[in-house]
């Protein structure tokens, strides 16, 4: 196990000992404030604030507000969006989207993480000025529909999906659930009310 980067930052008007912090440990609290507000509404005073250090070192440890969003992004996909590469390896694309839309229940209704889903939050509440980092949320979430449609079209081939099914159309019919239930999560949805939503949507599943 890798043991945590501590890196010791200095601001040209400070004096004495440089502040050491522990970049992991302050990069999961910035994650946790771009979660909380989305990237236009996270101040550079909120994450200072969250993480504990100074705009100098914030931007010798990790560059501008936006360069610290993407290391944040980084870490999301990594930590909280595990379950769609467990959702990827299952048997079957009813099982892909089982493993996705319960994986997403559960990271919106944990009692210790902002409810919604980061990526939904910032791609819809970024402003012009903010487009570039929009933009990166964009491209990364094609990535992973794409993920989806080759994968559905595989399940086509096997014989899972039947063959009149559009893998296109049915990705976006799967993405527009996640988003949904991160919507309503934000709006106050209960654990038990997007679990109906789930079992709704899986009932309505295409079968061979």
């Amino acid at each position: 196990m890798n043991k945590p980067e501590v890196v010791s930052i200095c601001a040209p008007a400070c004096r004495g000992r440089p502040r050491e912090f522990c970049v992991d440990a302050a990069l999961a609290q910035a994650l946790r404030v771009f979660w909380e507000k989305g990237y236009d509404g996270t101040s550079l005073n909120d994450l200072t604030e969250a993480m504990g250090i100074t705009r100098p070192s914030l931007y010798a440890a990790f560059g501008n507000k936006e360069a610290l969003f993407r290391k944040a992004l980084d870490l999301y996909e990594t930590e909280k969006l595990a379950y769609i590469r467990r959702a990827m390896d299952q048997p079957t694309a009813r099982g892909v989207a089982e493993v996705m839309l319960r994986g997403s229940v559960d990271n919106v209704t944990s009692s210790n993480e902002p409810h919604g889903c980061m990526g939904v939050i910032t791609s819809v509440a970024c402003g012009p000025e903010s487009q570039t980092v929009r933009e990166e949320v964009v491209k990364r979430g094609e990535v992973a529909k794409r993920a989806l449609i080759e994968r559905f079209e595989r399940a086509k081939e096997e014989g899972d999906l039947p063959a009149h099914v559009d893998a296109e159309g049915l990705m976006r019919v799967l993405i527009a659930m996640l988003q949904g239930i991160s919507v309503q999560a934000n709006q106050g949805a209960t654990r038990e009310e997007l679990d109906k939503l789930v079992e709704s949507g899986l009932a309505l599943w295409p079968s061979a």
